[in-house]
């Protein structure tokens, strides 16, 4: 009896992913429609707030090939005059230790390996908090981001993210919807491609490779965020679901939100744990030895306010299919 239901579920997903296939098919601009349906979200093999598996129903909705890019976010912001959050306020207590910030000029953090390591648990030996760091100065105030207009948009906060968003007449997807997109009509796989890490011998995301964090040996091609698009798109045609750059979700977040959430348009708890919303997708800093967070299921989060380096979002819209 199982066999039977595990060959029926398995042509479902195909006819699901097959019909979101098709409907895209004479589609241009920058936008996916994705028609909805049923799929399993979480997995039993990651972290503890990625499980107990469970069934999302999911409205269809639209939603960007790629991350939003630098000149993307430049037209928004030569547009509408907006000042992100790294350009004008400082931080009252870090994130990352919870310890009282000294007083300092505005800024965002950027990644720097330490020259010693402790424990990996502590991400405060290689994030810092570098007054003058912003999304038009990724890695400080000598920085630049002439000549990477194509790659994501870094150093935005949960604001920032929402800002945008609102002015494209778009918003931030739910977490399911975001996993739903992201698994690309595939369910219970590994990563957002299948089961093999890398087919052929190919990478097929932007992530870390070496002893993270002091060794980046970059065999995908790159040691920070690149250009959107670089690697193989998924199954619904989105690129860069896996690595790059972290992406913000509309969800706060919760580790045991799964076995309390609805399971129909899931849209996340009303509040978050350490007032966090969620991020998706993992980044070029994710590392087989450090974060798996590239996997699909994988779950982090962050303060609204935070603003890194390798994070980013992507917009979604609702609607019907024209």
């Amino acid at each position: 009896m199982t066999f039977f239901w595990v060959g029926r579920e398995a042509l479902r997903i195909k006819r699901q992913r097959d019909a979101t296939v098709e409907a895209n098919r004479s589609l241009t601009g920058d936008m996916v429609w994705l028609s909805g349906g049923k799929f399993t979200m979480g997995a039993t093999d990651g972290e503890p707030d990625e499980r107990p598996l469970h069934d999302v129903q999911i409205n269809g909705f639209w939603i960007d090939k790629t991350e939003v890019t630098n000149e993307q976010f430049a037209r928004f912001v030569e547009t509408t005059q907006y000042v992100t959050t790294a350009e004008r306020t400082t931080l009252k207590n870090s994130p990352l230790t919870g310890a009282a910030e000294p007083g300092q000029a505005p800024g965002a953090f950027t990644f720097i390996p330490p020259a010693s390591l402790g424990s990996l648990e502590d991400e405060s030996q290689w994030w810092h908090f570098t007054p003058g760091a912003n999304w038009r100065h990724p890695e400080g105030p000598d920085s630049t981001i002439v000549g990477r207009e194509k790659h994501p948009v870094v150093q935005v906060s949960w604001q920032d993210a929402t800002a945008y968003s609102q002015w494209a007449g778009k918003r931030l997807p739910t977490e399911a919807e975001w996993e739903y997109a992201a698994r690309g009509g595939l369910n219970h796989t590994a990563y957002v491609w299948g089961n093999e890490k890398m087919p052929e011998h190919r990478w097929m995301a932007n992530i870390w490779q070496g002893a993270f964090p002091n060794e980046n040996i970059a065999e995908d091609g790159f040691k920070g965020t690149a250009p959107v698009g670089s690697f193989y798109p998924n199954g619904y045609g989105l690129f860069d679901v896996s690595g790059n750059v972290w992406e913000w979700c509309a969800d706060w977040y919760a580790a045991d939100y799964y076995p309390k959430g609805l399971h129909k348009n899931p849209v996340g708890p009303e509040s978050g744990a350490a007032s966090s919303r969620v991020m998706r997708g993992g980044s070029f800093l994710s590392s087989d030895s450090y974060t798996l967070g590239y996997r699909p299921s994988a779950r982090g989060k962050a303060t609204p306010e935070i603003r890194r380096a390798d994070l980013g979002f992507r917009c979604v819209r609702s609607g019907v299919m024209p």
